[in-house]
Formats: structure tokens, sequence, C-alpha cells
């Protein structure tokens, strides 16, 4: 992008207010970012780092953190990106598992390795990095040298460690390779036909990496990337309304907020052409509510993993459109859906929803889309074990639930030092001839790659969520495969249960939950209240939550409510629920047991 359009802004930093209260960025051209990105390259070649290096990279967002990635891409070194906010004790055992050689961090991150040092064993060279978000290394290091070449890479060359949230487990570093990424950039360009030029607010730190490649301008959010949930979305608001930004990631939590701010104050935001929301299934009020703040554009959820990005996607005008059925309309599609309820009559769900109430609320899950091109979707009967072949995995028919596994170029092969988890959420397929693109573009630069063709087994991910394919080929979202709960007399799914439950007045989030051992656990639910609540208050809200229960065929079996006053979520999004730690706290917490 250096070369196709040197002048256009690559990246946009703010750096306080205006004397008429406009955010102060500093800018600079995708010219300018090439050259700081060759400035660390040689800064970083000087200090000893060599291709293949892993390098844990430790720096604030926004300028530090793209031209130090973009500088390691290019030098061949392998940079290891592990979520911030995560809490120490899981942040160091991650340092442990990836090995880097190399330390690029701020003076805090090089303390830390000091204090922690039998963490960080494994590190040889250290390289500081400004705190100051600003800080420009070549403006330090003066004359540059003449820039140099990138690194030669394969498609099948290890290019980063990006770590899961760890929202049902231990954190997991995840094995990129170049050809990935390069998938990853075509995939997302192609799907939301996303133009050079356009202007992208990313809130989630490690997406604005996606930017230069795609010719788009960063513009970094006032928001800490380790406290999502803290975000002013008045501060959101007037950067996507100063800078005329068209496109924005982030979770349905931020973007709940954006949207009950946005309507609240009568604002619309007329530049965004797509907000893409993802982390956690996006609620059915806020498909509603962004057709209200988004005039000339739309909202879209893609499905995905830190392992396999992007899968599926849907968009607010195909949800409303399919899915914003009238009651009688829904009451017909679940008829065609008793096998998810064992055939029980549902009529009565009818009395649930008015006229406008989407499927969704109904439980038959959260609807994710088609699968993106090029991507393969099964769905298998569940198993918690490993399953090495496709042979030995029952494939489910259509409308039935299942695990949900995928293959295709963006699908991850395995995760770092981390054996037996790559044996539990892998499946080989039979071996196809693959033929590699011969570049990628990764930041402002192409990466020659080996075009060697390659013979290797199409790898399966098991994506650890339960859902189902319906007959018109859309994906349907139903929960992660560890939050179900067995009972002894049926299987009961996080998103189709919970759905239920959200529109009631006085919810503000709701997690179904098993207690006792799996195959004859009892359901429950548990509820952070919109506001706090008396007993009184408590006992006339569980009263209604099982009076609702008792409407539907997924959740008529639930007779404990709990009430919890903050519920404990990734940080990564601020969205996904930890319903099994919720699950513990239950054992000792006060329920409300109706009959």
């Amino acid at each position: 992008m250096a070369a196709r359009q040197p002048n256009h802004p690559a990246l946009k930093i703010p750096r306080g207010r205006t004397g008429h209260g406009d955010i102060d960025y500093l800018t600079l051209s995708f010219a300018e970012l090439d050259t700081e990105v060759e400035a660390w390259a040689a800064h970083l070649r000087s200090r000893g780092v060599v291709p293949g290096d892993r390098t844990l990279v430790m720096v604030r967002q926004g300028l530090p953190l793209i031209a130090a990635a973009f500088a390691l891409f290019k030098i061949g070194a392998v940079p290891i990106v592990i979520d911030p906010g995560m809490g120490l004790k899981s942040f160091l055992a991650c340092v442990v598992r990836s090995q880097p050689r190399v330390l690029l961090g701020i003076p805090f991150a090089q303390l830390i390795s000091r204090v922690a040092r039998p963490s960080f064993r494994s590190v040889k060279i250290r390289v500081s990095a400004s705190s100051n978000p600003l800080a420009r290394i070549e403006c330090r290091r003066g004359a540059l040298t003449p820039q140099s070449s990138p690194v030669t890479r394969t498609a099948t060359d290890l290019a980063a460690i990006l770590f899961t949230s760890g929202s049902t487990g231990a954190p997991k570093g995840v094995c990129y390779e170049h050809g990935m990424f390069a998938a990853q950039v075509r995939l997302i360009r192609e799907i939301y036909a996303i133009e050079p030029g356009e202007i992208d607010l990313p809130m989630l730190p490690v997406f604005a990496l996606f930017n230069p490649a795609l010719g788009m301008t960063t513009v970094v959010p006032e928001i800490d990337p380790s406290k999502p949930a803290k975000v002013d979305p008045a501060k959101i608001v007037q950067a996507i309304q100063q800078e005329q930004v068209t496109n924005s990631f982030g979770s349905p939590t931020l973007w709940g907020k954006i949207a009950d701010h946005c309507l609240a104050k009568a604002i619309t935001l007329p530049s965004m052409r797509r907000v893409l929301c993802a982390g956690a299934p996006v609620p059915a009020t806020l498909w509603e509510k962004s057709r209200r703040f988004l005039p000339n554009g739309k909202l879209h959820s893609p499905y995905g993993a830190t392992e396999a990005l992007p899968i599926s996607t849907v968009s607010a005008d195909e949800i409303l459109a399919n899915f914003g059925k009238s009651s009688a309309e829904v009451c017909h599609l679940l008829n065609d859906k008793l096998r998810f309820f064992g055939g029980e009559c549902v009529s009565n769900v009818c009395h649930l929803i008015d006229d406008k109430r989407s499927a969704g609320q109904l439980g038959l899950g959260a609807c994710v889309g088609k699968p993106v091109r090029g991507i393969d979707i099964k769905i298998i009967a569940i198993d918690d074990e490993p399953i090495a072949t496709l042979a030995e995995a029952r494939e489910l028919p259509s409308g039935e639930i299942g695990e949900i596994i995928v293959h295709g170029p963006v699908v991850t092969k395995s995760y770092d030092a981390l054996g037996a988890a790559t044996a539990a959420s892998k499946i080989q397929g039979p071996s196809i001839k693959s033929q590699e693109n011969t570049t990628v573009l990764l930041g402002t630069c192409h990466l020659p790659l080996d075009p060697s063709g390659t013979l290797c087994a199409p790898v399966w991910h098991r994506m650890g969520d339960c859902g189902y394919l319906a007959a018109d080929g859309r994906l349907w979202f139903s929960g992660r495969k560890a939050e179900r709960v067995v009972t002894p007399n049926s299987v009961l799914y996080t998103e189709p249960c919970e759905q239920v439950f959200r529109s009631l007045p006085g919810v503000a989030r709701c997690a179904l939950i098993g207690l006792g051992t799996r195959g004859a656990q009892v359901p429950a639910l548990v509820v952070q209240p919109a506001e706090n609540l008396a007993d009184d208050d408590a006992q006339a809200l569980a009263a209604a939550l099982r009076e609702r229960a008792k409407l539907h065929p997924n959740t008529q079996d639930i007779t404990r409510f709990y009430f919890h006053p903050s519920f404990p979520v990734d940080v990564r999004h601020n969205a996904k629920i930890h319903r099994l730690t919720l699950a513990k706290w239950a054992i000792t917490a006060k329920a409300h047991v109706l009959p």
C-alpha cells in the first residue's frame, strides 16, 4: 500500500483535544508507516533478531503494535500476541508455553520479565519499546539504511502465535501460517466489499493489523484494551463522526452501549458502511436497533474463533427479513423443528412473543449465516473424546444439533506446544494437492511465498461449539460444547434456553448452568438483574422466570434460579459469559426454587 497510495493516511492516533474540543490525532501516511516499519526491522536486526525467532510483543496499541508486528513479519520473526487483561497467572503460563526468544516490550513489560524471571527463562534478547503510543522509532534513529527486502516465506511457514481468550478453559496459543493470513485478508475484503481508502475504527487492537493490507486507514479508538467494558460510547461516536469512519469491529457488548447512546441522543452514523460484531451472539434487540442508527450501513456478525475466522457471516437485513417472523409464522417454523424438543407440542410457545418478536427469542439458537467461500462446515455427533480422522466422526443430517467442525484456508492446524489440545480439537481429512499463493500482503509490503505445491491432509477444526445446519444451508449456533447441560432425560444448550428469558423485564444477562455431574445434571438459570433487587423483588422475578420457563419446551424443566450482581466475562470481548465459573459459584449461593 505504501507504493499504491503513499500519501493516504494509514494511521491516526489520538493525542488529546484541540481548543474546539475535536480529537487531535497524530497522522501517518502509508509511506511514513512503511518508513517506521523499516526502522523497526533495522533495529530488530541490529539487536540480533533473526528469521524464526519467537518474539513476545508487549507494546501499546496503535503505532507501536502495528509497526513492530509488521517489522517482525518482514524479517521473518514470529510475533506472539497474548491478551493483556487475562490476569498475571494466566499470562505467565502462556509465556512459559510459547517459549519466546525475544521480548519486545514497554518498560513495564521489561520489569515483569525481571520480577517473574522463571517464566521468561527462554528470553535471550530484550528490545525496549516506548510506553508512548505516539513514539516513532525512526525519529530516534535518524538516518535510515536503504529499504531491505523482506524474508521469503512459504505459505505454510509459522507466521504468528495468537492466544485464545480462554473463555471455557486455559488460553491456548494458535499457530498461524502466512498462507492463513493471506486467505483471511482475501476473504474479509471479498465478503464485506471493503475498498482501499476506507476508514476503520477497530475496537480489538489485533484487528488493526488487517488494515494496511486492506488499504484502510486505522483510527485508534480511545479505549483501554484490557478494560473494554469501561469504554465511553460518546468518545467512540465522536471519533466516528469526526473522522467519517466507514468500518468498525467490536463485540455485541460494546456496540450495544454505542447503540443505546446513539438512540438516547438521537444520533445517527451516516458515514458507517458496516459494523462487524463478534465475540458472542448478537442480541435480537441490537439487530433491530442497528437500522435506526446506521442509516447507510449494515450490522454484520461474522462467526469464527481465533482458530478459524471467518467461517460464516450474517447481516441485520438477513436476520430481520428471514427471522423477524410473526408469531404464527414462527410457530409453523417450530413445528418443522420438533426434533429439537423431543417431539413435544410447541403451540404454547406463541404466548412468549408478540407479532414483532424474532424467531431467535423462541429458542432456535442464533443464526450465524451461510459459510463463506471456501469454507466447509459439517455437524457431527457430539463426542468429548479426540477424533483422529473424519471417517471416525458421524455426520448428522440438517436440523439436528451436534458439534460444529470446519475446514478451509483460514482454519489453523495446531496449537503451540499443546499436543493433547491439538489432538482433541483437530480431525484429519483425506490428502489433497494444494497450490499456494506466491505472495501475501502483510502490512505495507508483499512477502514473497515459495510457490511449490504441497501434498497435505486437510485439517478439520472442532469449534468447541454446538449448532445445526438448516435446510437452507444457514448455520445456527446453540452454545459452547463444554457448557451444555446433560440431564438424565435431555440435553440443554445455552443459546436456545437463554433466548427465552432475555426479553423479560429486569433481566440484564442470563446464563444456563448445570449443577452436578454431566449426565445427571440439574439445569438452573443465573440472572444478572438490571438493577439491585430486594428480597421480595428477587422472589417476584424468580416467579416470572419460572412462568416463562414453563411456556417453552427447551426450558420447562428449569426450576432453580440464582441472581448474580455482575457476570464474569472474557476480557477480549467483554461478552462471553464464564458459565462454568457461575456453576461453581452457585454451589454455595442462594437458590430460588419454584415448582
